[in-house]
């Protein structure tokens, strides 16, 4: 699927190589760890509330 999107973007190798490094440049290597668990739990949090789990609400409350 990430293969299809990529081609549809039109992003070959090169293009994603220069956009790590931008990314690198802008946030530092100590902050890309950070950014990527945030944007994990952010995913994570939106499934859960897209299928409805009800065992972490049942944890929470």
């Amino acid at each position: 699927m990430l293969n299809s999107i990529l081609l549809i973007a039109g992003l070959g190798a090169p293009e994603i190589l220069i956009i790590l490094a931008v990314i690198l440049l802008l946030f530092g290597g100590r902050k890309i760890p950070e950014l990527m668990r945030g944007l994990g739990r952010g995913v994570k949090e939106f499934k859960d509330a897209k299928d409805g789990d009800s065992y972490k609400e049942e944890r929470r409350g």
